[in-house]
Order: C-alpha cells, then sequence, then structure tokens
C-alpha cells in the first residue's frame, strides 16, 4: 500500500530551485470543497471524478490545517508517536481529507506547460486532474511538483482532486516537537513554463578580497544581466564582478539581476558572500560569525502553521528589533518566502531538513530509520528537495540534515550528497556524537562549565543548536552563556529555543480567552504546556525573555570607565561601525529626569572601542544615574528613526545614607494580640506582613530536568505553618518571635519580627531569619520575604528601582534603574501556564495606592523584591490557564529579601549556583508608610 511504501513519491518532477518570473501564474488557494473521514475506509468512492457532485460538502480554506476547522483535533506530542511504533505503518485510525477545486485555465497559457505545484502538505497525498491520476507524495514540509501539460488546456475548465492522509510511512521521519496538524497548509500553484525557457538555475556568488565572482548555472541557454555591476553575460560563465559589497546579516546588501531567456525573465537577488570554516572558526567573508540566534518553528494560534506572509514579516521585524541575527529553521525548511526577507532584512540561517524519528529513542533507537537502507532514498529525496529548493539564497550559510534522528548511514548519505552538490555551504548535525558527517560541532544544552571546556579547546567551531530554554518564566543565565561565546573564538554562539509559543487560541465556558496546550483537545496521551517555550507568547507579544535576550546580545556595550568620568562604547558589530547610531543620554535624580542630551561617540569600528568624555552634568541630591542610549540615527528597513538599540547605566550619584528609623512615635500600627501579625496602619487596611518562602513553580522548577518543584513539596515548603512563640515589647518596639516550619519535618526557620513606630502612620520592620534543625542540603528556597494584603482599590504601582519590565536574579539584565509606574493588572505577565512572574528586583522605594492618592509606600535598607498581584500564590499555582484566575478583592503584595534564579531546567542547566537561593540565616528590612490621598484627610 502506498501508504506504508518507503518510496518518498511518485509522479513529480525533480526538485529546483524557487523563484519569481514574468510567467504567469495561478493562485489555487481559496476555498475548496472539503470532506472528512476518520479513517481511509470511510473516504468517499469516486470523488476524484470531474462529475463527482460535491455540492453537500463544506468549504475549507486552502491554506489551512483541517483540525483548526472543527475536524478532528490537534495532537501535541514531543518526541513520542501518538501511534504503534511499527514502522512503516500506521493506524487503521486515519484521519482522511478530500479536496476538490474547480478552476479555469486562462486563455493566454496557450504554448505553455504547465506545472502544479504544492508548497506544503501533510503528511501523504494524491492528485488526481480531472479524473487523472498525477502521483502522490510525501514531505509535509517541502514542495511537490507535478507536469500537467498534458492535462490542461488554455480558457478550459478543470477539477484537481486531493486525497490527503494523516498518518503514512512519511510520519516515522516527521516527530518533530511541535502539533500534529494536517491538511494542504501551504500554498498551491500552478505555473506557466513559456516555452524556450529554463526550469531550473544555481547561483554562485563569490566573495574574496573585495571583489565578487558570479557565475549562474541552467539547464539552458540564457542571459545575466545586473545593471548596478554592469553585468551583462551568458549564463553558465564565470564573471568577475569587481569591487562588490558583501551580504552579511548585519549589511544584507542584495543586488538585483534578471536571468533572460528568449520567453521569460527571472528575478534574481544577489547576495555576495563566502562561507568558510578557518583554523576551527566559521567565517563569513573573512569575519568570525557569533550566531546571536533562536530556533524558529512556523506558528500562528488561529492558523497553526498555515503562515501568512505578514505573520513572517511580523517575526523578522520582530527578530530584528531585538538583536537577533541568526535563525535555525527548526525542524523543516520554512516557508520559501521566509528565507527571502532573511535575504532581504538579513538573518543567517541555518536551514534544517524535514527530519526527526526522536520517537525511537524510547526503544534505545532500535529500528530507527536513520541506519536502515530502505530509508535511504526518504532521506536523500528530503535532503535534495530543500537544497534545491533554498540553494540561491544568501541568507542561507548552513545546510542543517534534521533533528534527534540518531546516527546512521543515512544521515551519512545525506552530507555527502549536500557535500557534492553544494560545497560552498557547511553542514550541521547535532544528533551523533561523533559528528562524522557534521562540519561543526553542535551540542544542546550544555552548561556554562561544558560550554568553557569546550571553548578552551581546539576541533571544529562550537554552536548550541539549542540552549537556554524559554519556557514559561525564563531563561535565566542568558548572560553567562554570551560572555563565554565573546571569550571563546571557537564558541560561535547559537539558538535559543525558541521563537514562539505553540499555544491554540480557546474559550472557556464563560467565553474568556486562552492559549491551549497539549491536553486541552481530548489527547489519549500527550506533551502538556512544553510547546508553549517560546520568546514570544502566541500573538507574538514579546515575553520578558524576549527582552531580555535583546539586551545579552545587543551590538553595542556602554559602560562606565574606572574613573567615573568617561564612558566606553565597545562595538560588538561583526561588519558595521557605529555611524548609523545616535547616542542619547538622560540623568536621572532618584528616576526624576533632571538634565539630557546628545554624546558625541567618534566613530568605532566593528570591534573597535572607544572612551567618551561624560558632559558636564548639573549637581543632583539623591541617588543618581546616567543612562546612555543608542538609537537609530535614520529609518532602518526593520526599524524606525530613534529605535533603541543598546543602552548602558552608569550610576553618578549613589544614596545619602538612608536616615535610623527614628524617634519612637504612636506609628500607628496595630497587631493581632494572638499571633502578633500587623492587621493595620493608621487608617490603611494593611494585613499581613507574614514570612513567606513560597512561589507558584515555574517550569524550570517543575518540567524536563526541573525537579526543584517536587523535592519543594516533598519537603513541605509549599505547606509552611507558622507558630507564635512570643511577644514582647523591647521600648517601643514589638518583638514578635515565631517558628516556621512544613508539617512532619523536624527542621524550621526562626522568624523574629521587629516592628519599630516611625514617625506618624508608619512603622519599621527588621525581619531576621535563622535556620534551626537539619536542613537537606543542596536544596534551596524557592524565595524568602513577607506577604501584605491592602483593598483591591489599591490597584496602581509605583517604585524607584529595577524596572519596567519583570526581573529576577539569572534574567535582569534588560531592567534598568529608574521610576516607573503601572497598574497592578500590567505587572503580571501572561504566560501560558500559570506561574511566578511579575517580580521587580532592587526596588529601593514604592508606592502601592488608589486613584485619589492614598495608599501603601515602602521604602528599603536598602532594597527589596516587589511582586504586587489581585490572587493569591496558591491561586496561581492551580491555575492551568491565565483565563482562570480571578481577581479577588484584595492586592497581595510580597515584599522578597531575594528569590531563587530562574535556570533553564525544563530542558537544560539547572540555576547556577550564584543564583540559588541557599538556606542560611538573613535579614531583611523595610519601612512601611500610610500615605493619605487627597480625600482621605
Amino acid at each position: 500500500m502506498e501508504l506504508t511504501s518507503y518510496a518518498p513519491r511518485e509522479g513529480t518532477l525533480p526538485p529546483r530551485a524557487a523563484f519569481a518570473s514574468d510567467a504567469p501564474v495561478l493562485s489555487l488557494n481559496g476555498a475548496w470543497r472539503f470532506r472528512w473521514s476518520p479513517t481511509v475506509r470511510e473516504a468517499a468512492e469516486g470523488f476524484q471524478e470531474p462529475a463527482f457532485d460535491d455540492s453537500a460538502w463544506a468549504h475549507l480554506p486552502v491554506p489551512s490545517h483541517w483540525q483548526l476547522h472543527g475536524y478532528g483535533a490537534p495532537w501535541y506530542t514531543n518526541s513520542p508517536y501518538p501511534f504503534p511504533v511499527d514502522p512503516p505503518h500506521v493506524p487503521d485510525e486515519n484521519p482522511t481529507g478530500e479536496y476538490r477545486l474547480a478552476f479555469r485555465v486562462p486563455d493566454s497559457w496557450r504554448g505553455h506547460r504547465a506545472i502544479l505545484r504544492f508548497d506544503g502538505v501533510d503528511s501523504f497525498f494524491t492528485v488526481w486532474l480531472d479524473g487523472h491520476r498525477l502521483g502522490h507524495s510525501t514531505g509535509s514540509r517541502l514542495p511537490s511538483e507535478f507536469d500537467v501539460t498534458e492535462h490542461v488546456r488554455a480558457g478550459a475548465d478543470h477539477v484537481l482532486a486531493v486525497r490527503v492522509h494523516q498518518w503514512s510511512a512519511a510520519s516515522y521521519l516527521e516527530d518533530q516537537d511541535m502539533w500534529w496538524l494536517s491538511g494542504i497548509f501551504r500554498d498551491v500553484t500552478l505555473v506557466a513554463r513559456p516555452p524556450g525557457t529554463i526550469d531550473d538555475f544555481t547561483v554562485h556568488a563569490d566573495y574574496d578580497g573585495g571583489a565578487g565572482t558570479l557565475r549562474i548555472e541552467t539547464d539552458g541557454a540564457a542571459r545575466v544581466l545586473v545593471p548596478e555591476l554592469g553585468v551583462e553575460a551568458a549564463a553558465n560563465e564565470d564573471v568577475a564582478v569587481g569591487a562588490v559589497e558583501p551580504w552579511s546579516a548585519e549589511s544584507p546588501r542584495l543586488y538585483d539581476g534578471e536571468l533572460v531567456t528568449g520567453s521569460e525573465r527571472i528575478r534574481l537577488r544577489i547576495g555576495f558572500r563566502r562561507v568558510e570554516i578557518r583554523d576551527g572558526v566559521l567565517t563569513v567573508n573573512g569575519t568570525r560569525v557569533l550566531f546571536r540566534g533562536v530556533n524558529r518553528h512556523e506558528f500562528h494560534p488561529d492558523r497553526g502553521r498555515a503562515l501568512t506572509r505578514q505573520d513572517m514579516i511580523d517575526d523578522v521585524l520582530l527578530m530584528k528589533r531585538h538583536n537577533i541575527t541568526a535563525v535555525r529553521t527548526s525542524h523543516y525548511p520554512p516557508h520559501p518566502y521566509f528565507l527571502e526577507l532573511c535575504d532581504e532584512y538579513g538573518l543567517y540561517v541555518v536551514d534544517e531538513c524535514d527530519l526527526e524519528t526522536h520517537g525511537f529513542m524510547y526503544d534505545d533507537w532500535r529500528g530507527n530509520p536513520s541506519d536502515d537502507d530502505r530509508w535511504r532514498p526518504a532521506f536523500l529525496d528530503r535532503m535534495a528537495r530543500m537544497v534545491e529548493r533554498d540553494k540561491n539564497h544568501p541568507s542561507v550559510i548552513m545546510w542543517s540534515l534534521g533533528n534527534e534522528a540518531g546516527a546512521g548511514g543515512n544521515l551519512e548519505a545525506m552530507y555527502a550528497w549536500a557535500k557534492r552538490r553544494d560545497p560552498s555551504r557547511p553542514v550541521h548535525y547535532e544528533g551523533d556524537p561523533a559528528y562524522a558527517y557534521s562540519d561543526v560541532h553542535s551540542r544542546m544544552y550544555a552548561s556554562p562549565a561544558e560550554v568553557d571546556e569546550i571553548g578552551r579547546g581546539s576541533g571544529k567551531p562550537f554552536v548550541l543548536c539549542e540552549y537556554a530554554h524559554a519556557m514559561g518564566n525564563g531563561p535565566g543565565g542568558l548572560r553567562d552563556y554570551q560572555d563565554l561565546f565573546e571569550r571563546h573564538d571557537r564558541c560561535q554562539g547559537g539558538f535559543v529555543w525558541e521563537w514562539i509559543d505553540h499555544g491554540l487560541r480557546a474559550r472557556d465556558a464563560s467565553g474568556r480567552e486562552y492559549y491551549g496546550y497539549g491536553g486541552d483537545f481530548g489527547e489519549r496521551f500527550h506533551g502538556g504546556n512544553f510547546v508553549a517555550d517560546g520568546l514570544v507568547f502566541p500573538d507574538r507579544t514579546p515575553s520578558p525573555g524576549l527582552v531580555e535576550l535583546a539586551k545579552v546580545l545587543e551590538p553595542l556595550r556602554i559602560t562606565g570607565s574606572g574613573d567615573g568620568a568617561r564612558l566606553t562604547v565597545a562595538n560588538q558589530h561583526e561588519v558595521l561601525d557605529t555611524s548609523r547610531y545616535a547616542f542619547r543620554w538622560e540623568l536621572a535624580d532618584e528616576g526624576e529626569e533632571v538634565a539630557s542630551g546628545t554624546l558625541a561617540v567618534p566613530g568605532v569600528p566593528a570591534g573597535g572601542r572607544t572612551d567618551v568624555e561624560l558632559p558636564p552634568l548639573p549637581e543632583t541630591s539623591g541617588e543618581t544615574w546616567l543612562t546612555v542610549s543608542a538609537v537609530l540615527a535614520a529609518d532602518a528597513p526593520w526599524a524606525a528613526a530613534g529605535h533603541e538599540v543598546a543602552w548602558g547605566q552608569v550610576r553618578v550619584k549613589d544614596a545619602a545614607a538612608p536616615a535610623p528609623p527614628g524617634l519612637p512615635s504612636a506609628g500607628g500600627a496595630r497587631f493581632d494580640p494572638a499571633t502578633g501579625r500587623l492587621t493595620g496602619l493608621g487608617e490603611l487596611d494593611v494585613t499581613g506582613a507574614v514570612l513567606d518562602v513560597w512561589r507558584a513553580p515555574i517550569d524550570n522548577d517543575a518540567s524536563g530536568s526541573g525537579t526543584l518543584a517536587a523535592t519543594w513539596r516533598a519537603l513541605g515548603l509549599d505547606r509552611m505553618t507558622h507558630r507564635t512563640d512570643g511577644i514582647r515589647a523591647d521600648g517601643d518596639t514589638l518583638v514578635v518571635d515565631t517558628r516556621v516550619a512544613p508539617a512532619a519535618r523536624a527542621f524550621a526557620l526562626r522568624a523574629v519580627y521587629r516592628w519599630a513606630p516611625v514617625g506618624a502612620d508608619a512603622v519599621h520592620l527588621r525581619l531576621t531569619v535563622t535556620p534551626e534543625g537539619e536542613w537537606p542540603e543542596d536544596v534551596p528556597l524557592p524565595r524568602l520575604g513577607v506577604v501584605l494584603e491592602v483593598p483591591a482599590r489599591y490597584d496602581r504601582v509605583t517604585w524607584f528601582g529595577y524596572g519596567p519590565g519583570e526581573a529576577y536574579a539569572d534574567s535582569r539584565t534588560a531592567a534598568r534603574v529608574g521610576r516607573f509606574e503601572r497598574g497592578v493588572d500590567e505587572l503580571q505577565t501572561p504566560y501560558v501556564y500559570p506561574q511566578e512572574n511579575g517580580h521587580r528586583i532592587d526596588v529601593r522605594s514604592a508606592f502601592v495606592h488608589a486613584a485619589d492618592g492614598s495608599g501603601l509606600a515602602v521604602d528599603g535598607a536598602p532594597v527589596f523584591g516587589l511582586t504586587a498581584r489581585r490572587w493569591t500564590t496558591a491561586d496561581l499555582e492551580a491555575a492551568r490557564h491565565h483565563a482562570e484566575l480571578r481577581p479577588r478583592d484584595r492586592v497581595y503584595v510580597t515584599l522578597d529579601l531575594a528569590q531563587h534564579g530562574l535556570g533553564s531546567a525544563s530542558c537544560g542547566p539547572v540555576t547556577l549556583p550564584a543564583y540559588r537561593l541557599a538556606v542560611a540565616p538573613a535579614e531583611f528590612a523595610v519601612t512601611l508608610r500610610h500615605r493619605r490621598g487627597v480625600t482621605s484627610g
């Protein structure tokens, strides 16, 4: 049976380059007649015949996935196959979609050949035109073309019929970490081929020593025209072009040209560049490349992998605006338009073959197709279709054989074929530990210590094809990796996993919108929210992780010099100097701007640095910071003038030494006589201030290799009990002695609160925490702080400290010191799976207030961490989707001494030692004040 054949396709044309020309094309996208069956046996009889009556059938848009239009359901697995592993067999329960489209071929097509092209169909499809069977194909993210010249007539009506099966032998090669979604999900096009033209060509645009050479190989006679370079030559000839500007991700110079035959003009977008590995270092145009990269799946919350051109533009613009320079097309070739954008805007691409057999891992890779000769034609076919389609894109600087397919002879054969066909590009593969068929040393999720060790050695260029798992709140430690990439020439960066959360838009019974993940669609087994692991949310809103990454990757470093009178500007660009930037400065005293201007920075070449004298600055009275921003001086194709690319802060003046708490006074604080807990402050309804060590676990605490949450729960840190052992007066200070401990455990924390009144309506709290008993070794605390409650009308927060976004110990590079104001709801980060979020780090002072200006003011001694939300930690922990969180009638304010770092343990290293919150004696102090508003007396 064809569905279980090892052969990849039948009746299709040899693969060739994707290109645009002035030859006619007819888009067949649109509303097709559609019928869905849960099994192959229930498919319609004779549906392919032109006279078949499909009037009762529904309509389905093409491109699209049928599961997202009510036929069957999405299914998410990370690596296990969703069917029994018995290659090449597939289940009887094999959903099948049948498509029909009536179309007319224009009169102008007389005398032309006609090619029917499918850019992507998942996973196996058979095609009929007017009842004539054209053939079948697999390779879901790869093009398939059929010559239909003998079957179409200019000016005539035709009927196209396509039958698509969800499962096939090819599904064993497509076990990528994503939703299983089916159907015709990319463009369908009828392409006219005029007589006497060519069908394929290969652009060789080399660059060396400032000069370019050009050769365009064709399968027929043609002329090459590049007017800007004065090139007019025959195809298949070497042309010494002379001086050219090379193409790179930073400077994506393209030369427009044409390939002209007697009947067609084919558009050329030529980028001159040379990719080489020199002495163990990957270079482009002789310059070391540092991949500031991301892994990109194709995804939209409503359309799945059926992206529009605007979706792709949105991705590229977001990447460029966040200092990303490289993309690994995990784990399949993207829509061809995406590569056009990468050429134009400037992104290095590792183009990955549509291949993954990860599910065989669960049986120790027995039966893995990668080492089975029967599968070799399919492996080679997938490689050829990618390389031939994408070979003319200068942005593609490395081919990848696929992902997590183990090792074996078929991968070796793919490598050998690619090197013969295209010796101009290196080949990547991570899954073979010997790297026998990879030109680079590639790893996933190596720890910083491993990266450092590899960087100190020698060998192939080292690339982290995946690192810093961006699942939920995280990743932490990006700065630590980047420091190593910049320290060791051989460490050439990597690709954060991954670009986007694959959350499918859904609504609950009350109509509230949320994003669904594995298990939300009735899957028998699934990978849960492991599919929500991106730097942007499903709607492409940047997450705090992307904001952090942009800062870590910034191409300029602006730092203070040791003497405090100068700045250092270091240019991290590989190609560009600093002439495209304007440098703006702002001086802020206690977060309030007092002066600003433009800083004159001499041009700095790529890789260079310069010292700049600080401008004359006015006197200030409080903690003072100078912020210098490098912004685009003029519009760029990817951002408008004024877009901030990099920034740095220099502390110009320290805060004055904090005054002692002050003379004792009434203070206005009230306490529960039995527990010693705060019950009010002046006229303010504020309660609590109770020690808290728990946070709603983040994905890096609770999934993948992240086992901390389970350990914490086993130790009872989520159910700490509080016992008051004594309440006494020490002068005007109230001393409350407590023991905080989990049920069933002997260890505890001794928490002693010292409350001292300070002026009117204010109280100073000094909390000392001392471990008691035998705490487990090497188990950190989730957090250490106190929680207060105020009424819900206090729904805005103003603070002086780091912001404006959330920040944690190992994810704070993007936070800057300033004075910020946000609504409590704005302080929340709506991760697809609810978890700890919204923490602001190293806050000096904060004011939680109502519209009338009244509220709770907090001053640190010297700093504290701040979180404010309308629900409790328990609410946050219990929710499975953001829409389940319901605001209470209180605002819960957490003041932290510290929190455990984020790490990347959902699929990577645990939190580094420097960011772990160890169980140790600690002291925390804040002053709480009731600030009266304009209407509160």
